[in-house]
C-alpha cells in the first residue's frame, strides 16, 4: 500500500488526513494517509527511512521553511515563495530524492481569480506570516499591487494596522486576511481595520475556513462586500498535491 502523510507540529486537527482518507476510500485507491507529528524537523530523515512506502508529504506549520535544507530539489514557485507545503518522494533502489513544491499558490489563485473584477488592482494583506508569502506570489503573478499590515517591525511594503485609514481602504478593494484571527475556537476575533469604509466593490478573502463565515467576513457582508473563506483554497492545494505525487 502506498503511503502519504502530513508533517507538522502540533497536528491537533487535520483536514488533510480526513480529506485524503475519504478520497482514497471513495475512489478505491490502495493508499493510506498518516499524520507525522514531530517536534523537530531533524526527525524527518528517520520518517523517510522508516516508511519505505511513503511517496509524498504535505507540510504545515512550523516546517514549511525549515524543511527546505532537507530537500534535493525545489520548484521555482516554492523557491520564490520561500516555503514548501508539498514534497514528492522518489525512490529507486537504495536511492531516495525529495522535491519540494508550494501548492498554496495554486489553491489561492484558483479560488481567487473567478471573483476578481477590473477594479481589484490593489490589495491589502492582513498579516505578514508564512501564509502571506504564497498570497504575495500570486498577486505579483496577477499584476495586483499590495501592501501588508503588520504588528511587527516594518519591512518593505508594510504598514502598521493603526495606519489603515479611509484612503487605504477605499484604494485597495481586495482585502485578504492572512492571519489566524477568527479561527475556531476564537471565533469572535477579527483583524482590527476600519470596516465602516468597506463598500460593495470590495472583495474580502479570508484564509480561515473554520468557521465557514468568520467575523471578518460578516463585517464585509454587512457593508455589501463580496466575501470568500479559505476552504476552496485548501481543497485545491490538496488536489494539486496529489497530482504532484502521482505524476510521472
Amino acid at each position: 500500500m502506498i503511503q502519504y502523510g502530513l508533517l507538522g507540529y502540533p497536528l491537533t486537527h487535520s483536514f488533510s488526513k480526513r480529506f485524503f482518507t475519504e478520497k482514497f476510500a471513495a475512489e478505491g485507491t490502495d493508499a493510506s494517509y498518516e499524520n507525522f507529528e514531530i517536534d523537530t524537523i531533524g526527525l524527518l530523515p528517520g520518517i523517510i527511512d522508516n516508511n519505505p512506502r511513503l511517496r509524498g508529504l504535505n507540510v504545515t506549520i512550523p516546517y514549511k521553511e525549515q524543511i527546505i535544507p532537507f530537500l534535493d530539489e525545489i520548484d521555482d514557485a516554492a523557491r520564490e515563495v520561500g516555503a514548501v507545503n508539498t514534497v514528492k518522494i522518489r525512490r529507486s533502489g537504495n536511492s531516495t530524492s525529495l522535491k519540494g513544491f508550494n501548492t498554496d499558490t495554486y489553491g489561492f489563485e484558483t479560488s481567487l481569480k473567478p471573483l476578481l473584477s477590473d477594479h481589484h488592482r490593489k490589495a491589502l494583506i492582513l498579516g505578514t506570516g508564512g501564509a502571506s508569502k504564497a498570497i504575495k506570489y500570486v498577486l505579483r503573478k496577477l499584476g495586483i499591487g499590495y501592501i501588508s499590515a503588520s504588528i511587527d517591525e516594518l519591512k518593505e511594503n508594510e504598514i502598521h494596522y493603526e495606519e489603515i485609514d479611509s484612503h487605504i481602504i477605499s484604494e485597495r478593494l481586495l482585502i485578504i486576511n492572512a492571519t489566524p484571527l477568527g479561527t475556531y475556537p476564537r471565533v469572535d476575533t477579527f483583524p482590527p481595520i476600519p470596516y465602516e469604509y468597506i463598500t460593495e466593490k470590495h472583495l474580502l478573502f479570508d484564509l480561515v475556513y473554520n468557521p465557514e463565515t468568520t467575523r471578518f467576513m460578516q463585517k464585509g457582508i454587512s457593508m455589501g462586500a463580496t466575501v470568500k473563506n479559505g476552504y476552496e483554497m485548501l481543497l485545491q492545494q490538496a488536489l494539486k498535491s496529489y497530482d504532484i505525487w502521482t505524476m510521472d
